[in-house]
């Protein structure tokens, strides 16, 4: 018993470390306006024409919104725009779709 207490207050720690908030629509448009992210294996770039710049193996251009307190995104040739959850943590965002997948990115120096 003592075993499972330590290791959920572990966990706990860990999960409490990591305090997200989640983003309004402004915040979300200051957070990513002319900013760069970095992912595991990538980069993006929001520029504050509604243009932005995925940089992986190679460059592939989209366009980003907000709309109501969502970030949306599109990348051609699809027409459909894709909405996300925004939250913040320290220099970190996490973009959270509508099944709770969620990817983060750090704040690009």
């Amino acid at each position: 018993m003592a075993r499972i207490l330590i290791i959920w207050l572990a966990w706990a720690g860990v999960a409490f470390a990591e305090d997200w908030k989640p983003l309004s629509g402004d915040e979300i448009g200051a957070a990513l306006t002319d900013k760069t992210f970095v992912y595991e294996d990538a980069e993006q770039k929001f520029f504050a024409s509604g243009r932005t710049l995925y940089t992986t193996v190679e460059d592939s251009w989209g366009y980003w919104r907000v709309q109501g307190d969502q970030y949306c995104s599109q990348w051609p040739p699809g027409e459909a725009w894709d909405c996300y959850q925004v939250e913040a943590s320290g220099d970190q965002l996490r973009w959270t779709d509508d099944f709770g997948n969620a990817s983060s990115g750090k704040l690009k120096e």
